[in-house]
């Protein structure tokens, strides 16, 4: 029974020299982004079988270290002000995929510095690759994921193609006096807006929209530019399209004509923009774009689709993880989702180290989703999660330890006297 008790001191040694590893291991990696701590399980050790029916009052034979669990605790979120930081706020993890250690695929995550490298990729400080759903040219996302690739190159330029315009025309209004002249509009129409618009090289163009009344309900609107954008001697009004806009008697639009403009900017190519004034009823409700009411004339909103080129200029990402292009122009391109993978098990995940983890068949395989979907944590931006280490519980537990440590090296000191007296009795 000495030698039972020696021994039982060495397992509790061995265990809790484990436990400080693990301690000392948390406490290096307290500002550790996206850092998950562990804590040790301790399970006693029999000195029999259960199977041999031993009376239960037997003693056992130590300690051994059973599991050492990963705690996937939230940790906290410092903001650092870097659009390509990335956090998560729940469960999940970022997937990567590149080479580590000479294994090769998808490695998960939750540490977010990412930046976008030479290539247009969005990585890791390893260099390994952002997984996601990239963008398709109309909008959606494709259904497999793959890396992320920002497109750094200028933004060509886009002609406008469509021009919309919210207002109110005032009904109270009389005709002009004056039949339009588009060399005077301003005294032969009763109220106009601007609008930019774009040609196929990207030039801007002011673009004069008049609306004259012509009777009860009724009005003309013309689009009027400088001639130098058309191609003749600047200083001049030319007219480059013109319609007619119908109204009832509560203010609702009924008709609009005209509303494919034809034409062909100075340098640039042919270009054909269609105006929208609102959807006239009764096929629509008639009060989504211009109005005819007894109010003063005003300009809700308006807009334009073309732009010119743009440089590269960076990205935002959003909850849900859809990573955006910015562009010098204004301009605001979709380029992919994040991959969100989770798991059955993530305790069962293994550390691959460089704050990486890499799926077992304890973690069961990775679900790829978005942000936000299927119990997946939303992504903050500008952000970055810390290491979930609580400084004061692991010096807490370092003490423990390190007690625990004296204890059971005095229960093998003790056993040690209690044989050296054994020896003495023969003496």
């Amino acid at each position: 029974m000495v030698l039972s008790a020696m021994n039982s001191g060495v397992s509790g040694l061995r265990a809790e020299s484990e436990a400080i590893s693990v301690v000392g291991d948390n406490i290096a990696n307290v500002n550790t982004t996206g850092f998950k701590s562990q804590r040790v399980i301790f399970q006693d050790v029999l000195g029999h079988s259960i199977l041999a029916g031993t009376a239960s009052a037997l003693p056992g034979s130590g300690v051994k270290v059973g599991d050492i669990q990963q705690l996937f605790t939230q940790g906290s979120l410092s903001n650092t002000g870097v659009a390509t930081d990335l956090a998560l706020s729940g469960d999940g993890f970022f997937t990567v995929k590149g080479a580590v250690d000479g294994l090769v695929g998808n490695f998960y995550t939750r540490a977010g510095t990412f930046n976008i490298n030479k290539d247009g990729f969005m990585v890791n400080p390893s260099g390994l690759e952002v997984q996601g759903y990239m963008a398709n040219p109309d909008g959606t996302f494709q259904a497999s994921i793959s890396s992320l690739k920002v497109p750094t190159a200028a933004l060509p330029a886009h002609a406008t193609e469509n021009a919309t315009v919210v207002a109110n025309l005032d009904a109270s209004e009389a005709v002009p006096a004056l039949p339009w002249d588009v060399t005077d509009p301003a005294n032969t129409s009763n109220f106009s807006t601007t609008l930019t618009m774009y040609d196929s090289l990207g030039a801007g163009h002011t673009v004069d929209v008049y609306f004259e009344k012509t009777g009860a309900g009724a009005w003309n609107w013309h689009a009027v530019t400088d001639s130098g954008d058309v191609g003749a001697a600047p200083g001049t009004n030319t007219e480059i399209g013109t319609g007619t806009l119908t109204f009832d008697n509560t203010g609702k639009l009924t008709a609009s004509t005209g509303l494919a403009v034809n034409v062909t900017f100075t340098d640039a190519a042919a270009q054909t923009i269609t105006f929208d004034f609102g959807t006239p009823s009764p096929a629509g409700t008639g009060l989504d774009g211009v109005t005819q009411f007894a109010s003063p004339e005003n300009v809700s909103s308006q807009s334009q689709d073309g732009y010119s080129s743009g440089d590269f200029s960076g990205v935002a990402v959003d909850g849900q993880g859809v990573v955006t292009g910015l562009y010098t122009n204004g301009q605001q391109l979709a380029v992919g989702q994040l991959a969100i993978a989770k798991f059955r098990s993530n305790d069962g995940l293994g550390r691959a180290g460089q704050n990486l983890w890499i799926e077992t068949r304890d973690s069961g395989t990775a679900a790829f989703g978005t942000a936000g979907s299927g119990g997946r944590g939303a992504v903050s931006a500008g952000a970055l999660e810390g290491s979930n280490v609580d400084l004061a519980e692991e010096f807490v537990g370092l003490i423990q330890h390190q007690r625990s440590f004296s204890a059971n090296s005095k229960t093998i000191t003790t056993a040690d006297e209690m044989l050296q007296e054994l020896i003495n009795i023969k003496r």
